[in-house]
């Protein structure tokens, strides 16, 4: 055999052997992920994936598809830029985004503040705790609807329940229109938005106290710390991680809030306390007008990217404080 055919015949035989290689170590890899239970895992998440493709991922992506169409939920009907520029020179549309961050500013001040101190107060090992963290989480296992058309006879004018005990004690002379008041109506349905959510933040900042050892607390009171040092000192400091998400989480949920709104006040007086998605529902739901859904939908894509910049603003600068602190 020449020299040449000998070369041939070894590079066909190190080619075989690398290829007997390549098969071992797949062979070894797919037994490797068996005894792993990459597989049963795999197929385990597999509903999971196919119902959050189907019922999330591929609706949204719906959503572009009728950006420049005039949709009523029939017929589709191509406007090109049309709905941009109708949005553009929507005054209610942009009144509603300044209402969502009013809304929103006032709720996150009073709801974060309220649900820890109430975490704080019910933190103490003192008997009757438990008791009063189910009362205060209870708002939040009931519908945003019940408890808002609830809170629609509270504030009633005449025959409230709000006007009739504030008359009775001597603080108001006159029935006070608290959903029709252009001036307080947007006081009043964040008094009930804070009603609706302030215990859920609050369970969830008690879970990050009891992370927090107990070693820590008994060493501050033996260095005679009172508790408004322990809290500022010890406390607090321990729950920023737990803060942080629980602001992420307060801030996109005040601005997707809408339930209450269209309950109590529908959007009145003369749309006064519209926020972004009451207005984009009324496009789309009102029984006084034809279905806008291709506008609404150019709207709603709007509305999901400015709480995307206020989300990742957020993020930045917790990320920036965290470097200084």
């Amino acid at each position: 055999m020449t020299g040449k055919g000998l070369a041939v015949l070894l590079c066909f035989a190190q080619e075989v052997h690398m290829n007997n290689k390549k098969k071992l170590s797949f062979s070894q890899k797919l037994a490797k992920a068996r005894s792993r239970g990459d597989f049963s895992a795999f197929f385990m998440l597999l509903p999971s994936v196919f119902l959050l493709t189907t019922m999330s991922i591929y609706p949204f992506f719906w959503l572009f598809r009728y950006i420049c169409y005039d949709y009523n939920g029939f017929k589709a009907y191509f406007t090109g830029s049309r709905n941009f520029f109708r949005m553009l020179e929507d005054q209610t549309f942009w009144r509603s985004v300044i209402h969502t961050f009013e809304y929103a500013g006032m709720k996150l001040i009073i709801i974060i503040p309220l649900s820890l101190l109430l975490a704080v107060l019910l933190n103490q090992k003192l008997k009757g705790t438990g008791i009063f963290r189910g009362i205060y989480f209870m708002p939040t296992v009931i519908s945003a609807a019940i408890y808002s058309l609830i809170f629609g006879f509270i504030f009633a004018v005449y025959n409230g329940v709000l006007n009739a005990s504030l008359q009775k004690l001597g603080i108001i002379s006159a029935p006070i229109d608290w959903l029709g008041n252009a001036s307080i109506v947007m006081i009043s349905i964040t008094i009930v938005a804070v009603w609706g959510g302030f215990g859920n933040y609050m369970i969830l900042f008690i879970s990050g106290m009891t992370s927090i050892p107990e070693e820590i607390y008994e060493s501050s009171r033996i260095d005679g710390a009172n508790g408004v040092q322990t809290f500022g000192y010890i406390t607090l400091p321990m729950l920023s991680p737990v803060l942080k998400v629980i602001l992420m989480l307060a801030i996109t949920t005040a601005f997707k809030d809408y339930q209450s709104i269209l309950v109590l006040t529908d959007g009145g007086p003369n749309n006064r306390s519209h926020v972004m998605f009451s207005y984009i529902y009324k496009l789309i739901f009102s029984s006084s007008t034809t279905p806008q859904i291709g506008y609404a939908t150019m709207l709603s894509v709007v509305a999901a990217l400015m709480i995307g910049m206020v989300t990742a603003l957020y993020l930045f600068v917790s990320r920036k404080l965290d470097d200084v602190l």
